[in-house]
């Protein structure tokens, strides 16, 4: 079968870029904005989604003031190095072919024989050998499935070689969350607004505390107990993540108003249920609880994996966050910048990299969301080699270290400062019923620090845990 030529776009901010979008609706290259810089050491940072474009060509020279995490680049500098990022993305989108295509169909194709071979293990699953090597390949098969075939194909990464089943806008993947929503709430929403808090709602997942930029209340004690159960359940609240359910609980609309989009997710949620928890457990007869456990743990693998790979792109030590007002007239090369300050790689082999579907390479993918993946790493050496002549900060380091770093983050944002907890105090209520309970607040926090320390400790625990899951993979794939 012969592979279509590639035709790439004309800029880096394409109308395919952000396939679930409605033209009308889709970000606009930016305008970088008049600020002043914040605190040196300050991470965090923010943007608006009506903003003006700058065309190619069009005037820049004018000064605003720098974004926070690097006040030493002038507009110029900033303008240079998105040339430069662009120059990096053209040379790839130009060079896309056989190797391309090759590259794809080969996952694909370990993808099914992985699936096969699990699903047949485990109808044999009451066998404890099966089971084990059943649980590895099946996880492996849905690791592949969702991130380094589905995530990638939905960016539109592959629809240049207009084969059907690898159009990014019809792509459906073995998960619970549909595949039209993940295109709104990561395509374009994570992908617009990346690291930009009030606008990136994959900063703290509608529940969570994630930046100090969250004003603070009492539930967020609950923020390591709630980022375990959504480590475990991710498929799920990924399923629910376009929802926006904190808008529905603020009255900013009704959850009549998201019944077409709750049927979409129960209708997957159903289908995929039906599959991993009735249909081949039943087939494995009397064997089918043994089977059903299988399918139960190889989706918890798959969970915890995704979730950790996820995280570990956008909220480890180093990463900077932004404000609304910074980057409400950003410029392309601002573009750039952030999505390259915003994100974090992580260190690891080759199979590392395929199993996190290239994800370990996010500052990469953050830059150039729609050239295919599996060449970020070769693309890496030269946006580390500009982000060394520009004075960039550029964050790597190995996953346990990672995902360490995040939830100690997510353990001392569960907990106020004194400042935060006053201003809680401060703020006014509509009852007094709740201001007694924030006066509660002030007490349970005392003891939620100290439970906050050691669960951050506790955390090396965990990660060991989801590290071992890719020595598993590594020798199931590799065999």
């Amino acid at each position: 079968m012969s592979t279509p030529t590639a035709t790439p776009p004309a800029t880096a901010f394409d109308d395919d870029d952000f396939k679930a979008v409605p033209k009308s609706d889709r970000p606009l290259s930016p305008k970088a904005p008049d600020r002043e810089s914040r605190p040196a050491g300050h991470s965090r940072a923010t943007a608006s989604t009506d903003v003006a474009v700058a065309e190619p060509g069009s005037d820049t020279s004018r000064t605003p003031g720098p974004l926070h995490a690097v006040p030493h680049m002038s507009q110029d500098m900033l303008d240079a190095f998105g040339r430069e990022m662009e120059a990096i993305r053209k040379k790839h989108m130009d060079d896309r072919g056989e190797r391309d295509a090759t590259y794809i169909r080969s996952i694909i194709k370990a993808q099914r024989r992985l699936e096969i071979g699990g699903r047949a293990l485990l109808e044999f699953a009451w066998v404890p050998p099966f089971w084990v090597a059943g649980v590895a390949a099946l996880s492996a098969s849905k690791i592949l499935d969702n991130m380094e075939i589905g995530h990638n194909v939905m960016h539109g990464q592959y629809d240049w070689m207009q084969d059907e089943e690898l159009n990014g806008r019809t792509f459906e993947w073995d998960t619970a969350c549909p595949a039209d929503q993940w295109r709104h709430s990561h395509n374009y929403m994570h992908h617009t607004h990346t690291n930009i808090v009030g606008k990136d709602r994959d900063i703290g997942y509608g529940i969570l505390r994630m930046s100090e930029d969250q004003p603070w209340e009492p539930y967020y004690l609950g923020n390591l107990g709630y980022v375990s159960a959504l480590a475990l359940l991710f498929e799920y609240g990924v399923a629910v993540h376009d929802l926006e359910t904190e808008g529905i609980r603020a009255g900013d609309w009704s959850l009549k108003e998201r019944l077409p989009m709750l049927r979409a997710i129960w209708d997957k949620v159903k289908g995929q249920a039906a599959k991993d928890y009735v249909l081949f457990p039943l087939l494995a007869g009397p064997g089918a609880p043994a089977t059903l456990s299988a399918n139960v743990t190889a989706n918890i693998i798959r969970n915890l994996w995704t979730f950790s790979i996820i995280f570990c792109g956008h909220f480890p030590d180093g990463v900077e966050e932004f404000t609304e007002e910074e980057t409400a007239e950003e410029t392309r090369g601002g573009w750039y910048v952030r999505q390259l300050l915003g994100s974090a790689n992580l260190t690891g082999g080759k199979l590392f990299h395929i199993m996190s579907g290239n994800l370990s390479f996010q500052i990469e993918h953050h830059l150039f969301p729609d050239v295919p993946a599996h060449r970020y790493a070769e693309i890496s050496v030269d946006v580390k080699e500009a982000c060394e002549r520009y004075g960039l900060d550029y964050h790597a380091g190995p996953l346990p270290y990672q995902l360490f770093t995040v939830f100690r983050k997510i353990a001392r944002l569960s907990v106020p400062t004194d400042a935060e907890l006053q201003a809680y105090l401060d703020a006014p209520r509509g009852n007094r019923v709740v201001k007694a309970a924030a006066g509660a607040a002030r007490t349970a926090t005392v003891g939620a620090k100290g439970a906050a320390g050691v669960a951050s400790s506790g955390a090396r625990g965990a990660v060991g845990a989801v590290t071992g899951v890719v020595g598993g993979l590594r020798r199931t794939v590799t065999a």
